[in-house]
């Protein structure tokens, strides 16, 4: 192992020590695109941090970084999760997109500063030329061509447009769209909720007892909003903590003012983006006991 390797193995396992602490968890580092051809390595990695000698905890704490990528690994990833662990917590150093978001979604808590960002829950799916596309934004696409046909006011290079979709191709994009909204709303209600047992902010509600369909009616509502490509314009918009917080009255723990653990987490944040900048890396994935 070269000098350089050494020294940055050795900062890193320190400073997953200290967020360790500070959390009372077991820590996994994903940084990298969500894929299914990962699902494997993922497994690996979750695994090992009980093969090492090393007592698994009841927390597992996710610093996520990623572009995004497939629903269905997110899904495969979060049942391998909670087979191990009782808690989850995700911290957002920078950015957690679209399947990313998802993948928070699953979490008891997610933790974020005024610096990270979720976004748009927009599925990527590989299209037939092998490149990743934003499903809504095909889906969208095509909506407005039939309400342009309806009305009888199509072009022709709109409808030769039309004509040549792939009705397969969209009916996968619609697929991908469903599942995305079904894993968040699932989640949000089984985890994120699952402590939300009182009106706090409803004036005519406050101090009642919340039902179990009060949650899937708010978990619905974030689920659309987070999905609405009208809403957010871009597959690539960065959604703050406070619009999250404001907007779609998600909770999420801020630690922006916590001087401590900002300088924890961005230390380990940064010593991983910038070697895996300086070796090319695309993905790498760090977890309690690799030593």
């Amino acid at each position: 192992m070269r000098t350089i390797d050494k020294l940055f193995k050795k900062q890193l396992v320190a400073n997953r020590a200290n967020l360790e602490n500070a959390f009372e968890a077991d820590i996994f580092g994903y940084y990298g695109d969500i894929s299914s051809s990962y699902l494997t390595w993922f497994r690996q990695r979750l695994e090992l941090i009980e093969e090492n000698g090393g007592k698994r905890k009841d927390r597992l704490v996710v610093l996520l970084n990623t572009p995004g990528g497939e629903a269905e690994a997110v899904e495969k990833m979060v049942e391998m999760i909670r087979h191990f662990y009782k808690e989850l917590y995700f911290v957002v150093p920078n950015v957690a997109m679209s399947a990313g978001t998802i993948f928070c979604m699953s979490g008891d808590r997610v933790y974020m500063d005024y610096s990270s960002s979720l976004g748009p829950i927009d599925p990527q799916v590989q299209s037939k030329d092998g490149k990743w596309v934003p499903a809504l934004g095909y889906l969208d696409k095509f909506e407005e061509l039939l309400a342009k046909s309806a009305k009888g006011t199509i072009t022709a290079v709109e409808f030769a447009i039309a004509q040549n979709q792939d009705l397969a191709e969209l009916r996968r994009y619609e697929q991908a769209k469903d599942l995305s909204v079904t894993l968040l709303k699932q989640w949000l209600v089984q985890y994120k909720f699952k402590s939300w047992n009182v009106h706090r902010s409803d004036g005519t509600l406050k101090g009642q007892p919340v039902t179990l369909e009060e949650k899937e009616v708010r978990a619905e509502q974030i689920a659309k909003a987070l999905g609405d490509n009208k809403q957010w314009h871009s597959h690539g918009r960065r959604i703050g903590i406070k619009t999250l917080r404001d907007s779609l009255r998600l909770e999420v723990e801020d630690y922006s003012n916590d001087q401590d653990l900002r300088n924890m987490i961005n230390e380990y944040h940064d010593l991983i983006t910038d070697y895996m900048t300086r070796q090319n890396f695309s993905i790498m994935l760090d977890v309690t006991n690799d030593k």
